[in-house]
């Protein structure tokens, strides 16, 4: 039971980008297709698992025996560029056609915040590996949800008409805000 909620809970009541502002950048800048927000959840779902699993291992194995996580932050965020970097190198050999088709995503998940704030939230609520592991493929499926939802949105409004000081950008923004208050509609499934 406490997986489900965990699930509902990250995915819809605590969305990354909508309830905590994290991945904020490529949430608004790879939002204006769907492909490209389709393209770069799939990115960010395989990333922030894989940084979920080696991040937690880390700490547990490393930083918190030798008593040196003061060092979590820097530890993490070089933990995922590596990671990202790892990714890249083996899509390129083994999988041409994927690596082609995730493109510029890899390089701009090394700067997404989600990732890292995924690793740093897990230690804080002093999750298991499983529960971990749970958390981050479904705050990977709510980052996922919020940005082919915007994309959606966006290109709805890309046919329409609107006034010159709505365009671009200040309709992006109102757009994100109304989503992130309907997304507050949730709250009073999970605590």
């Amino acid at each position: 039971m406490s997986y489900i909620l965990i699930f509902i809970s990250a995915v819809f009541v605590n969305n990354i980008v909508l309830s905590q502002f994290l991945g904020i950048c490529p949430f608004l800048g790879v939002s204006k297709k769907i492909e490209t927000a389709l393209g770069m959840a799939g990115a960010v779902a395989f990333v922030m698992t894989i940084a979920t699993i080696v991040t937690f291992i880390i700490q547990k194995s490393i930083l918190e025996p030798l008593e040196i996580t003061f060092l979590q932050t820097i530890t993490f965020i070089l933990i995922i560029a590596a990671l990202v970097q790892i990714v890249e190198i083996v899509l390129k050999k083994t999988s041409p056609s994927l690596y082609q088709a995730l493109g510029v995503f890899l390089p701009l998940i090394t700067t997404n915040c989600a990732i890292l704030g995924v690793a740093i939230l897990v230690t804080q609520k002093d999750m298991n590996l499983l529960e971990s592991v749970v958390y981050a493929i479904s705050t990977a499926i709510g980052f996922g949800l919020a940005l082919i939802l915007f994309a959606g949105i966006r290109e709805q409004l890309s046919m329409v008409k609107l006034p010159k000081g709505m365009d671009g950008t200040a309709i992006a923004l109102i757009t994100a805000g109304l989503l992130a208050m309907a997304f507050m509609g949730f709250a009073g499934i999970v605590r």
